[in-house]
């Protein structure tokens, strides 16, 4: 018996990765599973579906239950379709990890427009299509259901090279929060994780210790009925690291007149504005 039995689980980029050790994970827990990638190069050029097919054959061969899905989620069709494929397959959805990317670093100065808009697409704009879809059935089963987001240092303390990247994995943060308001209503929980694993999306900081598979455990926990009651939080994974991203306002100066702060004024205050405590 598993925490899932019965449940079905969603993954985007779950060919390679994160994704892969996503899908395994759960379905050792028992969950169904639908194995969405395109099997793109890391850049998102190119496909190559029997990565998706691998994993899905992989869970099988484990005695699991699984089907593919090759769905584009960098829109709203996309989305719409791969959601389907689960009803199709195993006639509901519990779960939806959000976890499909692909990188085209470039400086801001020498970034182009094409660079910068498929990058958010499939991050940002991934996330919204398939999240919009999923939860849309979600309301309708009226039993609740988990969305777990993928956002990344980048997007949270940044990163050189990498504006278009860290600004869809900002927004992602930003979707998430807001998302997890709007949908505690109807008994869906919306997470976003931070990770670091030692993947194709390589960083310096990242140690042989950081694997794909230390990473689903907290995917695990959040989806399961003992994470269910947390909502709109940001989670760090290095390794054997987990820890809560927060965003903290400083007590900041209060100016006890009505008039204007002046730039002087202001420059003469900066350490008090900005100190923590």
């Amino acid at each position: 018996m598993g925490i899932f039995d019965g449940k079905v689980v969603v993954i985007t980029g779950a060919g390679r990765g994160i994704g892969r050790a996503h899908a395994l994970g759960f379905s050792r827990e028992g969950a169904k599973i639908i194995v969405n990638d395109l099997g793109t190069d890391l850049d998102g050029s190119g496909s190559t579906i029997s990565i998706t097919d691998k994993v899905v054959e992989e869970i099988k061969s484990l005695g699991g239950e699984a089907a593919a899905n090759y769905d584009n989620v960098a829109s709203l069709e996309g989305g719409v379709h791969l959601i389907q494929t689960a009803l199709d397959n195993f006639n509901r959805i519990d779960v939806l990890v959000n976890n499909a990317g692909i990188l085209r670093d470039k400086t801001l100065l020498k970034m182009e427009e094409e660079m910068w808009n498929r990058v958010i697409d499939v991050h940002l704009k991934g996330t919204f299509s398939c999240t919009q879809a999923a939860t849309r059935v979600m309301r309708e089963q009226g039993f609740g259901g988990s969305i777990i987001n993928t956002t990344s240092f980048t997007g949270l303390m940044g990163n050189f090279g990498q504006t278009n990247y860290g600004a869809a994995k900002a927004g992602i943060v930003g979707f998430t929060i807001n998302a997890a308001i709007e949908l505690e209503r109807y008994n869906i929980n919306v997470n976003c994780i931070a990770p670091m694993a030692l993947t194709r999306m390589k960083s310096p900081v990242v140690t042989e210790d950081m694997t794909p598979e230390r990473i689903t455990p907290m995917v695990l926990f959040l989806a399961s009925d003992k994470g269910r009651h947390i909502t709109g939080h940001i989670i760090g994974i290095h390794g054997q690291q987990l820890f809560q991203y927060q965003i903290v306002a400083t007590n900041g100066v209060e100016k006890s007149s009505n008039e204007f702060w002046t730039v002087d004024e202001i420059a003469e205050n900066w350490d008090k504005i900005t100190a923590i405590n």
